[in-house]
């Protein structure tokens, strides 16, 4: 089953490669999407794909890599996108 899901990680999750470390995975398990830093020092996003990936997705951002320390994740529940409306891959949005 697709599941769509939006993310917020907080911590020290930003100058760490988070986003590019989230991309590098949800690219790795075949979910689209994006993430991007905010202004208060979190990162967001949004991922879709097989729920089965969106787990293994969702507890490596738990992890962050390696420099990162993830005090607080937050996930909600998004409509799934259809094809005319979804991204075609995962990005980082600057």
């Amino acid at each position: 089953m697709t599941k769509r899901i939006g993310f917020t990680v907080s911590g020290r999750v930003q100058g760490v490669s988070f986003r590019y470390f989230t991309q590098k995975k949800a690219k790795s398990y075949g979910i689209i999407g994006w993430v991007r830093n905010r202004d208060d020092g979190k990162v967001e996003g949004e991922a879709q794909g097989p729920s089965s990936e969106i787990e293994k997705l969702v507890g490596d951002l738990k992890k962050g890599p390696q420099h990162a320390h993830v005090t607080d994740y937050e996930e909600r529940d998004l409509d799934v996108k259809s094809d005319g409306e979804k991204e075609k891959n995962f990005d980082v949005v600057r």
